[in-house]
């Protein structure tokens, strides 16, 4: 069932010429003008109960803007957005319910509660049951281990904890859908992981769909299963996070030491894009030669003392595709 729909949807917007001289700046103060800068450009998204989608693009690409148009902030221009049936920005309150949302720099947390008491006024905000308000703070306490920082006043909390918290408040009142602008911003390797597993997790046993904006390709790399590129208003890519990788990636970059001076790869599935003394590198694509193959390829013709495999990189792909580079190339990694 899908519950987010945006069919040819565009949002633009009316921006002030600011005028630099003298006489222009008088002259606005009479008369201003405006340019049309458009946004969103005729998105069309279709997101399935229980997807976990990465929404992807460079700063100014879109992102937040089609966010806001979900949550009910804005208005498109023209199209039509509907989330679980409803339109955002008709029914805001309605669509408000069935929504969480975690900000990764703006927090939705009270300065001087303890979590306990915080939780305990989004019961009242939301009207939570008794019943599932308790089971959804256990839940949330045991998933997240908060129970050392649960009775502290989020000013003490460290940022890791205070992310912590704000996904479990976003998520307290069993929502559809909830969308993640970067939720692991300044955060160090093991509150990254901690959060990951705890995405994954709520995904798995509460199918709790999922929106996330991150400039963090580990992140994508780690939670989700589709990959929705954006750039300059503009879908250029929607589908599934491998076959992304087949598509755009130039392939595996195999780095292979051989004991012999006069080593020739004639086999046309295998380019030699580089070479380091006896070392040479090696492009090749999965879809026509394994990694199997292509090891055991070279190593019975040849002597080989060193390997090294580099799998295709999701962030080289993307700096690759938004540079408009025709050909794309392997960054080798010494």
């Amino acid at each position: 069932m899908a519950l987010i729909e945006m069919k040819h949807v565009s949002k633009q917007f009316e921006v002030l010429v600011r005028q630099d001289r003298f006489w222009g700046i008088v002259k606005s103060l009479f008369r201003r003008e405006y340019v049309t800068k458009r946004a969103v450009s005729n998105i069309n998204l279709t997101i399935d109960e229980g997807e976990l989608v990465g929404y992807i693009g460079p700063n100014g690409a879109g992102k937040s803007t089609t966010i806001k148009m979900l949550s009910g902030i804005l208005t498109p221009t023209s199209g039509e957005v509907r989330v679980n049936g409803r339109i955002p920005y008709v029914d805001r309150k309605e669509n408000a319910k069935q929504i969480g949302v975690v900000f990764g720099q703006r927090s939705q947390l009270y300065w001087d509660l303890p979590m306990r008491d915080t939780f305990g006024l989004y019961q009242k905000m939301y009207k939570i049951e008794d019943a599932v308000f308790k089971r959804n703070v256990d839940f949330y306490t045991e998933l997240l281990d908060m129970r050392e920082f649960i009775d502290r006043p989020v000013r003490q909390l460290s940022l890791g904890q205070k992310m912590r918290a704000e996904l479990a408040v976003a998520l307290l009142h069993d929502p559809k859908i909830v969308y993640l602008d970067e939720p692991t911003i300044g955060l160090d390797v093991m509150a990254k992981s901690r959060i990951r597993t705890f995405i994954r997790e709520v995904n798995k046993e509460k199918k709790t769909t999922v929106l996330l904006t991150t400039h963090d390709m580990d992140d994508i790399e780690q939670i989700c299963n589709r990959i929705v590129l954006i750039d300059k208003g503009a879908l250029i890519y929607d589908g599934a996070l491998h076959d992304f990788k087949t598509s755009y990636s130039p392939g595996h970059l195999l780095s292979m030491q051989f004991e012999e001076d006069d080593v020739r790869i004639a086999d046309d599935r295998l380019q030699v894009v580089g070479e380091e003394g006896k070392t040479k590198h090696i492009l090749f694509r999965q879809d026509r030669i394994s990694v199997g193959e292509a090891v055991s390829l070279l190593t019975r013709q040849y002597t080989v003392t060193d390997i090294r495999l580099k799998e295709p990189n999701i962030e080289d792909i993307i700096k690759q595709i938004y540079s408009g580079e025709a050909e794309r190339t392997v960054q080798l990694i010494g």
